[in-house]
């Protein structure tokens, strides 16, 4: 049987499954599938920053590196998983094996993140924690194997099941497909952080990061078994060979050749691939030559995708720092990147059906190399808005001490005014219970401190690089006590709250949140962490013979110490005797000065990646469109990696400069593109690929000529012999 007799046959196999509304059934197991993988990838995606910086404690730059290492192994991997289905397993195999693959590492990240597994001690904290580093590496190291491996496969395979005569069906299929993509990417980006925030844990509750990862794992499961129950009803193509190396080989002999006669000798070709005509087919040879011209174009797209993946790491980790409160709801710091997935759904229709047309009827040639250009320059424009933001952020954030620094705040816990003398600063008028409004900085060891009238002057000793506050009694001839303060922002926007006691009595002070435990008097309790809202905190005596309940609502990212003056008395209203000490302000930046940003993003992603990838589809050849995918994919690995060099080498003291060296590589990579664009040509590969058919068919034509030609002068020639001639003389004829 000829190649076209098999294709032939191939095709009259494709589309004879049950058909439902003139769509063959096995689609639909493909659509759900692809839904539940894309929902389990982005779920667990999602909340994977917070992941690396709140449970396993590393600091930002290390986690965006770790978490841009992995979004660019998911982007090297497609091209293993091509290469596997077209030469080896095909399709099915492919995505079947590679999913359990993909399952087990979702599994291993959801085991990872139970810190009760190692929490001997019952803290809440992991005492192993090499053991849930190892797990969470393992796990995403399957996880990029198996979700990278099968992003080439399962789409093409959903193409495989349509016939022919089922071009309009397809098209609507690609078009379901994409959509299932971004519905996936938009539930799980809301869903997994509201698990995420939830509580869960067997002796101490914690953060439910184990939640947050086990509904993805879940959700990939019933992805496998989806897929698998729809398998006697797919059609499944046999590997055809992987015409990606078949192009590797044809480049890599040309190379040789070429290094073979590099001699002044040998005559110069018009292309340096024309060395593989030796070996190779021209038309194959035409055909590489229209990839690598788009490849070519390819060189600056890294940096496009370098910005545009810190939306779940750099960008996630700011929004930490914001005011979520939208007033109508809360929003978590990694649900900001839902609005990805909603402008995509927004804005692809409007560009389609507005913006594209509009600017056609205006007269202006939008080329698609024009779009991605305009497409680059809103991203860097993105980056632009994030440093702005970063700016108003930075504005509210205290100033820390250095580590050649200490800083002081002063506390008067008694209940009469007192003048307090600093080194270097003017006196200080403290009143009855009352603080200090701010810190004072010092660069010293120790300092003497003179308060009253006469004065009483004690040396306090400061500890580098903390912040302390001074509790001065009633008695001034008692011993002072100090405290640490916190010295950072809180972190995930909670609160750092604590109390002092200045009555003469031991409190217990519990919350639903916290147990601060027994407070001795004239001490302070240690800091809890507590969320966004109103919190309710009950202040019991030792004895528990007299309690009252004390209501304070909080913002984000605050830190504040409640003093409980000697005065104070267990009443109704007993809060209201209560001092708030402002340790850390609250953010006061809303995080809704996230949205410009990511809508520029978002719009620069639409004229960029859709765009791209529609450019690379009209000028690959017909059976090469895979290894421009494949090329298109690695440009994403290339972006993540270079967010990697950045973040580990630059390590720009302020964020919103690393922002603005993004946006203006961004920019410097952008003009060489255009210019590369203005002298692109574009092509028609079809028309290319017909003509050189037409050559070889002409050759045939003239090869068949020959032939027939010199069979009519045999045939003449046979005429001429006498039929009695003998065999010898017809043998030698």
């Amino acid at each position: 049987m000829t190649d076209k007799e098999k294709d032939e046959a191939e095709q009259e196999k494709r589309g004879k499954g049950p058909v439902v509304c003139g769509y063959p059934i096995s689609i639909f197991f493909i659509v759900v599938n692809e839904f539940c993988e894309r929902f389990s990838y982005y779920g667990m995606r999602a909340v994977l920053v917070l992941y690396f910086t709140y449970f396993l404690n590393w600091d930002d730059d290390f986690a965006t590196s770790i978490y841009h290492v992995f979004v660019a192994l998911c982007y090297l991997t497609p091209i293993l998983g091509a290469i596997v289905a077209d030469s080896w397993l095909g399709k099915f195999k492919t995505i079947i094996y590679l999913s359990i693959v993909y399952a087990l590492g979702q599994i291993a990240m959801a085991i990872s993140a139970i810190h009760d597994i190692t929490d001997q001690d019952r803290n809440g904290t992991p005492d192993n924690m090499t053991l849930h580093v190892v797990l969470s590496m393992v796990g995403l190291f399957l996880i990029a194997l198996g979700t990278g491996g099968i992003k080439p496969c399962v789409a093409a395979f959903g193409g495989d099941q349509f016939s022919n005569h089922q071009e309009k069906q397809r098209s609507t299929f690609f078009s379901v497909f994409y959509l299932c993509i971004n519905g996936g990417s938009l539930l799980s980006t809301i869903i997994t952080p509201i698990l995420r925030a939830e509580e869960c844990g067997i002796h101490k509750k914690m953060e439910c990061y184990p939640l947050a990862f086990g509904v993805p794992a879940a959700l990939m499961v019933v992805a496998l078994v989806v897929f698998i129950v729809g398998s006697p009803m797919y059609f499944k193509a046999k590997p055809q060979g992987n015409i990606m190396l078949d192009v590797c080989k044809c480049i890599g002999f040309a190379i040789k050749n070429r290094y073979r006669h590099r001699s002044k000798q040998f005559p110069k070709r018009e292309h340096w691939m024309d060395w593989a005509e030796e070996k190779y087919e021209k038309l194959l040879i035409a055909q590489i030559k229209m990839v690598l011209k788009v490849l070519f174009l390819y060189i600056p797209l890294p940096m496009f995708w370098t910005l545009f993946d810190q939306k779940g790491s750099r960008w996630t980790l700011q929004a930490t720092t914001l005011n979520g409160d939208f007033g109508a709801f809360i929003v978590q710091p990694d649900q900001m990147q839902t609005f990805n997935p909603i402008l995509i759904l927004t804005l692809v229709p409007v560009m389609d059906n507005i913006v594209y047309p509009l600017i056609k009827k205006c007269g202006f040639n939008f080329s698609p190399l024009k779009r991605m250009t305009v497409g680059m320059f809103l991203a860097a424009m993105a980056f632009v808005c994030a440093a702005v933001v970063q700016l108003e952020i930075d504005k509210t954030l205290p100033t820390f001490p250095t580590a050649s620094q200490s800083q002081l705040k002063l506390l008067n816990m008694g209940l009469n005014q007192v003048n307090v003398q600093l080194p270097m600063h003017d006196p200080v008028p403290l009143p009855p219970n009352q603080a200090s409004p701010e810190y004072y900085t010092f660069d010293t060891d120790s300092i003497e401190v003179s308060i009253g009238n006469p004065p009483v002057i004690k040396t306090i000793a400061l500890t580098k690089g903390l912040r302390q506050t001074l509790l001065i009694p009633t008695n001034l001839t008692n011993e002072w006590e100090m405290t640490d303060d916190v010295i950072a922002k809180p972190r995930k926007g909670s609160n750092a709250i604590r109390f002092v006691n200045g009555l003469g009595i031991r409190l217990n002070i519990s919350n639903t949140e916290a147990e601060y435990g027994i407070v001795e008097p004239l001490m302070s309790s240690n800091y809890s962490l507590l969320e966004y809202g109103t919190q309710t905190f009950t202040i019991r005596s030792d004895s528990n013979s007299d309690s009252c309940e004390v209501k304070k609502v909080f913002g984000f990212g605050s830190s504040f110490t409640y003093f409980i003056p000697s005065n104070f008395t267990f009443t109704t209203n007993c809060g209201d005797g209560i001092t708030a000490v402002e340790d850390i302000k609250p953010n006061t930046v809303l995080m809704a000065l996230q949205i410009p940003q990511y809508f520029f993003i978002t719009a620069g992603e639409v004229m960029f990646s859709v765009t791209g990838l529609e450019f690379s589809y009209s000028q690959a050849p017909s059976n090469m469109k895979a290894v421009l995918q494949a090329g298109w994919l690695l440009t994403v690995a290339i972006g993540n990696f270079i967010v990697l060099i950045v973040a580990e080498v630059a390590k720009l003291p302020k964020q919103w400069t690393e922002y603005i060296l993004f946006a203006s590589l961004l920019v410097a990579v952008c003009f060489i593109f255009s210019v590369m664009a203005y002298f692109y040509t574009y092509i028609d590969p079809a028309e290319i690929e017909a003509q050189f058919k037409k050559d070889d068919d002409d050759n045939d034509d003239k090869d068949k000529h020959k032939d027939r030609k010199h069979s009519q002068e045999s045939e003449m020639e046979m005429k001429k012999v006498p039929d009695d001639h003998d065999d010898k003389t017809q043998t030698k004829m």
